[in-house]
């Protein structure tokens, strides 16, 4: 599995809220071309939980098509329902693509022998690499670092996105699991921190929006370019924290477009960012953005 910046891709709608196929085109190119490192389809960003199960087998396809193998992608097929998560990502893994993103699974409240028992059981029906996605604030669970630690020796579990923002717990997991257990950061405003304990990249949203100098970064962290990638990060730092002044992924989307790429609004329970917000992104384009006003 690759090592770098991946994005965790927004899904673009038309005005009447179907999947805009031609934009999302437009941006899988657009992100190869701007050195992203892989494709994170349909994850919380995405807006999975409004897409039908048609629809995410067609937007699979599709993304596989375009990206042609360039870049790997990574399909989101999580769910708390561990035989329709496998029947699901059968499914997908048929479609080519390159690896799962399995979300923890939620509302259920399993213990560790279900979540050992639930991962293992998807990561034995594909063929394809899964990562792990850790992410309490979405799902209420924190997966503990000893079930990560039993988990990561199954060789088809390569990874794990770890966006629970808690430094200590990558510690944690990184000390208990093999060095080539790749971890991923799932909090844009602390990359660097998760590199430095032995990470290998970063999931992000961010990347939406600034993928080249977040494919940079990371970049430069891993030539041994301390200073310059930390010089990144915090010169960033006030921009990603004003992407998720509101639930991702109403920012996100407000700041693209507001940059004019237009890609949509949101599918309900989501809905359009309050005025307030929107002056702030607007205030953010025209201190980090502005050759496009």
């Amino acid at each position: 599995m690759v090592k770098g910046s991946m994005v965790a891709i927004i899904t673009p709608f038309n005005e009447d809220l179907s999947i805009n196929y031609p934009k999302l085109e437009e941006l899988l190119h657009w992100h190869v071309q701007e050195g992203t490192a892989g494709i994170i389809i349909l994850g919380t960003t995405g807006e999975a939980s409004t897409l039908s199960q048609e629809e995410k087998l067609t937007v699979f396809e599709f993304t596989v098509k375009v990206i042609a193998g360039r870049i790997p992608v990574i399909a989101g097929t999580g769910s708390n329902n561990t035989l329709q998560t496998i029947a699901f990502s059968k499914q997908v893994d048929a479609l080519g693509v390159d690896g799962f993103l399995i979300v923890t699974p939620y509302y259920n409240k399993a213990n560790n022998k279900g979540f050992i028992t639930h991962y293992t059981m998807i990561a034995d029906a594909v063929s394809k690499p899964v990562i792990i996605y850790n992410v309490p604030s979405r799902t209420g669970v924190m997966l503990p670092a000893s079930v990560v630690a039993s988990l990561s020796t199954h060789p088809n579990i390569v990874g794990i996105k770890e966006a629970s923002g808690d430094l200590s717990y990558v510690a944690l997991v990184a000390s208990l699991c093999p060095r080539d257990f790749l971890i991923y950061s799932g909090n844009d405003d602390i990359v660097l921190p998760v590199l430095a304990l032995g990470g290998a990249g970063v999931i992000s949203v961010a990347a939406n929006v600034i993928p080249r100098e977040f494919a940079t970064m990371v970049k430069l962290y891993l030539e041994g370019k301390t200073k310059e990638a930390l010089d990144l990060q915090l010169h960033y730092l006030e921009y990603i924290n004003n992407l998720f002044i509101e639930t991702n992924p109403i920012p996100v989307k407000e700041y693209m477009n507001q940059l004019q790429m237009n890609v949509g609004l949101y599918r309900l329970p989501l809905c359009e960012m309050e005025e307030s917000n929107k002056t702030i992104v607007k205030n953010m384009i025209q201190r980090f953005h502005q050759w496009i006003l």
